[in-house]
């Protein structure tokens, strides 16, 4: 899926380390294994499915639309909204039925 971004999102997302759960080794070497392509990647592509969706997204919707793992999926999208790049779009009910934070691109 290619959509078109804004200049702004033509860098790199994340140009050091993958974030990690402080105290976890398991969390820190996850976090080592990711190299910085292959993390700009995966946020590139929980971005460019959030671009192409207006309405916005929950994660166990892009987690589903993506086919990635909610442990990859989770930490990408908050990466990205931590750079401002999506932000929080109301709730919508999740296959369970619970209420879950919807995001869209800012």
């Amino acid at each position: 899926m290619s959509v078109f971004l804004d200049s702004k999102c033509d860098l790199p997302l994340f140009t050091q380390r993958a974030p990690s759960v402080n105290g976890s080794i398991t969390s820190a070497k996850a976090a080592d294994s990711l190299g910085p392509a292959t993390l700009n990647a995966m946020q590139r592509r929980v971005l460019e499915l959030l671009a192409a969706t207006p309405d916005g997204l929950t994660d166990e919707e892009q987690q589903r639309l993506l086919g990635m793992n909610p442990s990859t999926q989770r930490p990408r999208r908050i990466e990205l909204a931590r750079r401002g790049l999506v932000v929080e779009a109301g709730t919508r009910r999740t296959a369970s039925g619970r209420m879950a934070t919807v995001w869209r691109v800012a």
